[in-house]
């Protein structure tokens, strides 16, 4: 069995992890956009697939009710 060697990334809510960022708008339109263009190989400085499906989880689910 071969193991990924994409590289996870990790939706960071609250601002308070260590380590380089990149900015996305909450919107599924924004994330397929920078996915098309490959902004956060560019954004985070680093090569390889990345594994975005976390992230997609995030911005796909319904946000708070007011």
């Amino acid at each position: 069995m071969k193991e990924s060697t994409a590289l996870v990334v990790t939706p960071d809510l609250s601002g308070s992890m260590p380590g380089r960022g990149a900015h996305l708008h909450p919107d599924a339109r924004c994330l397929e956009l920078a996915t098309r263009r490959k902004a956060f190989g560019r954004a985070l400085r680093i090569e390889g697939p990345l594994d975005l499906s976390a992230l997609a989880a995030v911005i796909e689910s319904p946000g708070p009710t007011i």
